[in-house]
């Protein structure tokens, strides 16, 4: 009985706690949103007989449809240059525009260099190839010499690391494991990584021949 009541305590948490802790983020979420936009929020509400939870939508909308609208602008021939005259203004302007704007490319992966877009999953021998440890890797970058620059997540949270140049011998390709799959593992501090390198995965030699 005593086993029967710590199992079912326990397996009510792990369905009812990551719930309960999303509802929590994306709580904290929208009262961070609506604090930012709070004179937007205000307007509206003096404009609309609507309350101000529904004026904080409205908002929010035309926010995402105002991105909606640039998004389509910078893609033109046209709206490109302005894009990058306005981004040399703002660099001059305000110089840690730039760091920021990388930091979320990098992590949102549409720049073509982004690990979260482009990086290949890697197993490296970190510590040289005589040592059996490995680390789970994202391949960034191919060197002229051979060797390869590699960013290795920490978990749980995937966008911080470290980055390391390593020798060619040191690094195993996967190319058959897609990303978001070895950041699950990340964020899971490593669970799942058996699957992950399963001999499903093949591993292929970073070694040329």
């Amino acid at each position: 009985m005593k086993n029967f009541i710590k199992n079912a305590l326990f397996g009510g948490l792990i369905v009812i706690l990551p719930i309960a802790i999303l509802g929590f983020f994306f709580k904290w979420l929208f009262k961070t949103v609506t604090d930012i936009i709070q004179p937007l929020t205000n307007y509206a509400y003096k404009i609309y007989p609507v309350s101000e939870f529904a004026a904080d939508l409205i908002v929010i909308g035309i926010i995402l449809l105002a991105c909606f609208i640039v998004g389509i602008i910078v893609r033109t021939k046209l709206g490109n240059l302005m894009h990058q005259l306005f981004d040399d203004v703002l660099q001059q302007m305000a110089p840690g525009y730039r760091m920021v704007k990388e930091v979320v490319v990098q992590v949102f992966g549409k720049s073509e260099n982004s690990p979260f877009a482009n990086g290949m999953v890697a197993r490296v021998k970190l510590f040289g190839v005589d040592c059996p440890t490995e680390v789970t890797a994202l391949i960034t970058d191919h060197h002229a010499d051979g060797t390869y620059t590699i960013f290795m997540p920490t978990g749980p949270n995937p966008t911080s690391g470290n980055i390391f140049h390593v020798n060619e011998a040191q690094v195993m390709l996967y190319p058959d494991i897609k990303l978001d799959s070895a950041m699950r593992t990340v964020i899971a501090c490593g669970a799942g990584s058996g699957e992950l390198f399963s001999p499903g995965n093949k591993a292929v030699t970073a070694t040329r021949k």
